[in-house]
C-alpha cells in the first residue's frame, strides 16, 4: 500500500468516527430532551387534579421518534459479507437491472 491510500483510508475512517460520535451525541441530547419534557409534563398533570392522563400522547408520539433516533444511531450497518453479496447480484443483472 502506498502512503496517499493509507492516508485517504485513515481520513475516511476519523469521518466515519466523527460521524458516529457526533450521532450518539445527538442522540444522548435527545434522550435527556425527552425525559425532561415529558418529566415535567407529568409532573404539570399530577399538579393540575390528575385526571385522565393526558402526557401519554406525548410520551407515546415522540417515544416512537426516539426509538427510531436510537435504532439509527446504534444499530449496526450492513456486514461487508451482505454488500459483496448484493454488489454481485446487482453485476449478474447487468445495467439495465
Amino acid at each position: 500500500m502506498s502512503t496517499p491510500t493509507i492516508e485517504r483510508d485513515d481520513a475516511d475512517l476519523r469521518a466515519r468516527a466523527v460521524e458516529r460520535i457526533t450521532k450518539k451525541r445527538e442522540f444522548w441530547s435527545h434522550l435527556a430532551a425527552y425525559v425532561l419534557v415529558n418529566g415535567a409534563l407529568v409532573v404539570i398533570w399530577a399538579l393540575t387534579g390528575a385526571g385522565f392522563f393526558w402526557p401519554v400522547f406525548p410520551v407515546l408520539g415522540w417515544g416512537i421518534g426516539l426509538f427510531f433516533h436510537g435504532w439509527e444511531t446504534f444499530s449496526a450497518g450492513p456486514s461487508e459479507d451482505r454488500i459483496r453479496h448484493e454488489m454481485g447480484r446487482l453485476q449478474d443483472q447487468g445495467p439495465t437491472g
